[in-house]
């Protein structure tokens, strides 16, 4: 028997429905290197991704050069974004879990809203996943509750959602949700550990997608 299962969830897109550091880090290494600046290490800079561009960029550059970097990242990453790149284990078998359990799902994320669709597409959530509300869609952005409403507002019935689950990989992520006043499941799936999303406020924390399915007991 399936356990209090949510009328809608909200699905964060990297380092939770898929893995897509292999190119970023490439992208981001070529940037700072032709715009002359220090390399950031792997690590520090998976630990900055979650957040639009520009506030990513905005930690390692000075301000003067985060236009012309985020120009040059775009430009570098449509030609490199399906490189490298896998969806989380777990990931797509629960969307399918949900979907046959009549769940309204919604992609939510501050990837660039065109990337973030022509993911969705290369993967195949797009044939449950209808909607799917990235970076430059509205004037918002994660953790802001007026984007998260974008995607909620989507759905028809959206007065009727009384219980509603965001899933994601970061402090942001659980950010957006308490924003918002509803669930946090945080996946230590991404750059943060069980601890820090605990500590970051998630409502429950999970090593796995895997996980989520097994405490739904789908």
């Amino acid at each position: 028997m399936t356990r209090n299962l949510p009328d809608l969830v909200l699905w964060d897109m990297d380092g939770t429905l898929i893995d897509q550091t292999p190119s970023i880090i490439r992208c981001y290494r070529e940037v700072f290197s032709q715009l002359g600046d220090m390399i950031p290490n792997e690590d520090a800079i998976k630990r900055s991704l979650g957040g639009p561009l520009k506030a990513t960029l905005s930690e390692f550059l000075p301000p003067e050069k985060v236009e012309p970097a985020q120009l040059l990242f775009r430009q570098l990453f449509t030609n490199t974004m399906f490189e490298g790149m896998r969806i989380m284990d777990g990931a797509s078998e629960l969307i399918e879990k949900l979907d046959i359990q009549k769940i309204n799902q919604a992609i939510l994320t501050n990837k660039q809203g065109d990337n973030a669709r022509k993911v969705s597409a290369f993967c195949g959530f797009d044939t449950v996943i209808k909607v799917c509300i990235g970076h430059g869609d509205n004037p918002y952005q994660k953790p802001h509750p007026k984007f998260t409403q974008q995607a909620i507002d989507c759905f028809p019935d959206c007065k009727k959602l009384e219980s509603i689950v965001l899933i994601g990989d970061s402090p942001t992520d659980v950010q957006t949700a308490l924003n918002y006043k509803i669930t946090s499941f945080a996946v230590a799936t991404g750059a943060h550990s069980i601890q820090e999303l605990s500590e970051s406020g998630a409502h429950y924390t999970f090593s796995s997608i895997e996980a989520i399915t097994d405490y739904w007991k789908l």
